[in-house]
């Protein structure tokens, strides 16, 4: 199968940095060397809530409302269809200056890793996280670089798991959201002591390659499928 980083229309256009980074089996992209200025995202805590019915709602539901309405607020006026799509269990990041948006399960902290956009994770199962990673490209449409199964087969092999495991894509597809071209995959990882059963999603638009990687240990992945497969689908684009 031909390989996206050799193929003629990215070829120079991607160097693969394939040091590890931390249990997450994330690895950094870089850009015909350009590095990646690091943004410390804004942590928001919601402020305790205080109502009458208070003594009936527990203290996680408390958290989560108050975490959803602090997002909430914080929304561009232009990103308020994005807001409606909030469903229970799961907390909205709206970046508004790269133009994406997904959801995550409540509970999930966030967490800085170099070379990565946004990363979120358990703190009790650390294989069970979502990152988001952005690269420059000049290109227009995710279409240009190859059909799904090239593109998902050289990001699984040579950027989303090293090279001492032993990988596998499962399937590869593409679908259209609001007149932009997506690629979903699904991939397993092997290591020596864990094997991570991962999905990912990538497009193209303002100027740069975005992707998002979620993932569980294979051992829990009957109970965090749909969950993961939530995450996925809400990633979405807005054109700037």
């Amino acid at each position: 199968m031909a390989c996206l980083a050799n193929s003629s229309p990215v070829h120079g256009a991607l160097l693969l940095n394939r040091s590890a980074v931390a249990s997450t089996s994330y690895h950094q992209l870089v850009f015909n060397a350009r590095s990646h200025k690091r943004r410390f995202p804004l942590q928001i805590r919601a402020d305790s809530i205080k109502s009458e019915t208070q003594d009936k709602l527990s203290r996680r539901q408390i958290l989560t409302l108050g975490a959803i309405t602090a997002n909430l607020l914080i929304l561009h006026p232009n990103q308020l269809s994005f807001a409606a799509e909030v469903k229970k269990g799961f907390l909205p990041v709206s970046d508004q200056r790269d133009g994406y948006f997904f959801l995550y399960p409540f509970g999930w902290q966030e967490v800085v890793v170099q070379g990565q956009d946004k990363v979120l994770k358990d703190v009790i199962e650390p294989l069970e996280s979502v990152s988001v990673n952005l690269i420059p490209t000049s290109k227009q449409d995710i279409r240009e670089l190859g059909p799904p199964e090239v593109v998902a087969e050289t990001l699984v092999k040579k950027v989303l798991a090293p090279s001492s495991q032993k990988t596998k894509l499962i399937e590869a597809s593409e679908h259209d959201v609001d007149g932009k071209a997506y690629y979903t995959f699904e991939f397993i990882a092997q290591a020596p002591n864990f094997t991570r059963h991962a999905l990912g999603t990538v497009s193209i638009a303002n100027g740069k390659f975005y992707t998002l990687t979620t993932g569980a240990n294979e051992r829990r992945w009957g109970k965090m499928k749909d969950i993961l497969h939530e995450v996925v689908d809400s990633f979405k684009i807005e054109a700037r």
